[in-house]
């Protein structure tokens, strides 16, 4: 197997005396769609936090593409290639959908000597947010208000904004959260093509989404790594069985 995209050895964080996450190490290999599963509280989203730069590790290490990224801002991280995704909507409301695309992907091409020129005129970042929009499934609504757009629809602007920063390793925050059946399926329909080009880490409470769709499965308890298998080792492994998907889950 390739080298991985990203790589975490033995990241570990502390609030005070609690301890968050404990010791994770993962491995997210491009072509890769990888899931971190747990119940709430098990540090998921505070892992995820770490991998993108937003929370410093306690201890451990991170490497992008074999680099030690450990002590690298969340800015520096992002132009690098790290994009994510929130369990919230963040996205800009009033503006159009284009527009949210556009400001992201600004920010990716800085144009730091050309200050006097309208960053709307910019082909190369309108050229960037369309294709975005485009791999999101959202071309037709480019004109629209951001606010407009359903709950699915919003989701998955969020994912195009982060597409436009032109990441290499996408780490998804509960992107299913409160969609209905219909959504749920273009979102997973999404996240399988957005694998093909990216390594992909998806946090996620919808098991049997996770189960279609993820390569291999990372099983958090109490900030530790319990299990990390493709599903069908997962579905079975006694640990697992006991501390999450209970005994009975086929």
């Amino acid at each position: 197997m390739a080298e991985p995209l990203l790589r975490a050895v033995g990241l570990t964080r502390h609030f005070g005396g609690l301890t968050a996450v404990a010791g994770v190490s993962l491995e997210l290999h491009a072509d890769e769609l990888h899931a971190v599963i747990g119940t709430n509280g098990a540090g998921k989203s505070t892992l995820i936090n770490m991998l993108s730069g937003e929370m410093p590790a306690s201890s451990g290490r991170i490497e992008l593409a074999g680099k030690d990224i450990t002590a690298w801002s969340q800015p520096r991280r992002a132009r690098a290639g790290i994009g994510r995704s929130y369990q919230r909507t963040t996205i800009f409301p009033t503006l159009t959908v284009f527009e949210n695309a556009r400001l992201c992907a600004q920010a990716a091409l800085q144009r730091p000597l050309r200050i006097w020129e309208p960053a709307a005129r910019c082909a190369g970042s309108g050229g960037v947010a369309r294709e975005a929009l485009e791999a999101a499934g959202l071309t037709e609504f480019a004109s629209r208000a951001a606010g407009s757009l359903s709950h699915g629809q919003q989701r998955q602007l969020e994912i195009a904004m982060c597409l436009a920063t032109k990441p290499r390793v996408l780490l998804l925050d509960e992107p299913l959260a409160g969609m209905g059946a219909e959504e749920t399926e273009r979102m997973l329909d999404l996240l399988l093509g957005l694998k093909r080009h990216h390594a992909v880490l998806l946090v996620e409470h919808d098991m049997d989404a996770v189960f279609r769709i993820a390569d291999k499965i990372t099983v958090m308890v109490n900030g530790e790594v319990i299990a990390s298998d493709t599903p069908t080792a997962i579905r079975t492994h006694p640990e697992v069985l006991v501390a999450y998907l209970g005994e009975d889950h086929g």
